[in-house]
């Protein structure tokens, strides 16, 4: 199980990463073993991760292109 958090801001002010993280961090029962955020402009994301099968950093998230153009 793992956890999901996200907020746009409408006023076009810049996305927080310490209200990310406090999100986040509410999470933490859903997924305690890893944590990511991303923030571009005024949209903020965070992930909470629990390592079951994939104990690599290749599951760590989000998950973002090499080119960095997309985020999931």
């Amino acid at each position: 199980m793992c956890g999901v958090v996200g907020y746009w801001n409408k006023n076009g002010k810049e996305a927080d990463e310490s209200v990310l993280k406090k999100m986040a961090q509410r999470l933490t029962h859903r997924g305690p073993d890893d944590s990511g955020t991303f923030q571009r402009g005024s949209l903020g994301l965070g992930h909470t991760r629990l390592t079951i099968l994939d104990l690599s950093q290749n599951g760590h998230q989000p998950f973002v292109t090499n080119d960095g153009k997309a985020t999931l």
